[in-house]
């Protein structure tokens, strides 16, 4: 009978709920947020223009947004990047300056962003006082 070689350590730990959380929150609105500057940029062509812009600003703002979503999915090992991810929230919600559909969007995403915030630092928090040495199991 031949025993399985165990598993090689995770580098640094166990990857956390929240960063795993905010990961796939980001990864949705990448989507969400190409769809509505098409949409945005559609419509604009349209009536002319929205708010007096150019008819390629929307790509171009929508573009500028996915990128700083795909930045912030790559920088979430770092701390700070939960809060540049709390402003992706504010900047998306207020795109629904240019289509109100868009604070629904930005209201739905902007939840799901602060509950798993919520939730998955209560977890990772609960995960660590649970694997604190001289801790008893339950």
């Amino acid at each position: 009978m031949t025993t399985a070689e165990p598993a090689a350590p995770i580098p640094g730990g166990p990857r956390s709920v929240r960063r795993t959380l905010a990961s796939i929150v980001l990864a949705f609105e990448v989507v969400v947020v190409f769809l509505a500057a098409l949409v945005i940029w559609g419509l604009s062509r349209e009536e002319g223009g929205i708010l007096g812009l150019p008819e390629w600003a929307p790509l171009a703002g929508g573009g500028v947004v996915i990128l700083g979503l795909v930045l912030t999915l790559g920088l979430l090992r770092h701390e700070w990047a939960y809060g540049l991810g709390w402003a992706l929230q504010a900047v998306i919600f207020a795109s629904g300056l240019l289509n109100p559909a868009m604070f629904v969007v930005g209201a739905l995403f902007g939840g799901m962003w602060a509950y798993c915030m919520i939730v998955g630092g209560r977890i990772d928090r609960d995960r660590a006082a649970s694997a604190a040495p001289g801790r008893e199991p339950q």
